[in-house]
């Protein structure tokens, strides 16, 4: 059955400008970072990404080393790209990253210039595109000079592999020198990416360099892998990625003083309507200065779910307080 996109997908999704760019993202994405590899379900991926694009979401983001294994989930959204959404290219916007581990040897990890342009050339090849429109180093590399990863983003910019370059993961100090070696070499850093959340506060000490050098910026795990939705306010379940021995969650972090800290957050999130995981991305877009939040999810009604958000889009400064008390921030 052929698809066809939702003629109103874009009359509900709000857009903002990526920093001091003419480049609009909307205010939630979707992240192939997990329910993308060879081990997940098709038919499930394919809906979670048409559904989300009928909402309006329109950046999808990967990296080479998303699966598992690596590589896999750049292959299956380049199928679903291919087989459902390739008259739709134009509409999208979508990014790749490359830092971490991918091969063996010396060259396939870092920030080398070997590294990062054999490794989109890999992913542009994975997903079936001529460029990507953001391509991002994934994380800081101290064993590679500063300014030869950024010379290997610029170049990637000029040879029209990618029309935006990102950075991830990168401190305060190290983004500030980043983005002066970009813009020495005529490219601009468009946007940088990092954990933001209720429970993960710390990249705060962007925000000054982010509005100083006119940066976007986008947050991974703003629901905290599902800590700050209703999934953990009664235990672990069974099927959850807690009880999974996950590397990135184990269930020595949940704790019962964390769960008590979700469950007020909880009663909060209920008196405005909502549910907790819709108020947390709202928060997190509201004090994070963000240009978007990223989403997760493991099925299609995931997404729906969280765009919902969008119809109670602000925090009122007593419940920013309430927020803050239970936080302890």
């Amino acid at each position: 059955m052929t698809y066809i996109a939702n003629s109103e997908r874009y009359d509900k999704m709000k857009y903002c400008f990526c920093g001091k760019s003419g480049l609009k993202l909307p205010v939630m994405s979707v992240g192939l970072w997990h329910n993308f590899g060879y081990e997940s379900n098709y038919e499930n991926a394919k809906n979670i990404i048409l559904t989300s694009f009928d909402t309006g979401i329109t950046h999808f983001d990967l990296a080479n080393n998303y699966g598992p294994p690596a590589g896999s989930a750049e292959e299956m959204f380049g199928k679903i790209l291919c087989s459902e959404l390739k008259s739709h290219r134009d509409e999208l916007i979508i990014s790749t990253k490359a830092g971490y581990g991918m091969w063996d040897g010396p060259y396939g990890d870092g920030g080398s210039k070997k590294y990062l342009v054999s490794s989109l050339d890999q992913s542009l090849k994975r997903m079936g595109l001529d460029y990507v429109d953001i391509f991002y180093h994934h994380r800081p590399d101290p064993d590679t000079p500063l300014w030869e990863t950024m010379d290997a983003l610029a170049g990637i910019v000029k040879q029209g592999k990618a029309l935006y370059i990102g950075l991830s993961n990168y401190n305060s100090k190290q983004l500030k020198e980043a983005s002066e070696i970009l813009k020495s070499m005529g490219v601009r850093c468009l946007i940088h990416q990092h954990n933001y959340s209720m429970l993960n506060q710390k990249n705060k000490e962007l925000i000054p360099v982010l509005e100083e050098e006119g940066i976007g910026s986008i947050a991974f795990c703003p629901l905290a892998q599902g800590l700050l939705t209703d999934k953990y306010l009664h235990g672990i379940p069974a099927d959850s990625r807690a009880a999974g021995h996950s590397v990135f969650l184990g269930k020595e972090s949940i704790t019962p003083e964390l769960l008590e800290k979700v469950e007020q957050l909880n009663e909060i999130a209920k008196k405005r309507g909502q549910k907790l995981s819709q108020m947390a991305l709202v928060w997190a877009l509201q004090t994070g200065k963000l240009t978007s939040v990223i989403l997760g999810a493991s099925k299609a009604s995931q997404i729906t779910d969280n765009v919902e958000a969008l119809e109670n889009p602000y925090l009122s400064e007593e419940e920013l307080k309430a927020v803050e008390t239970i936080l302890g921030e």
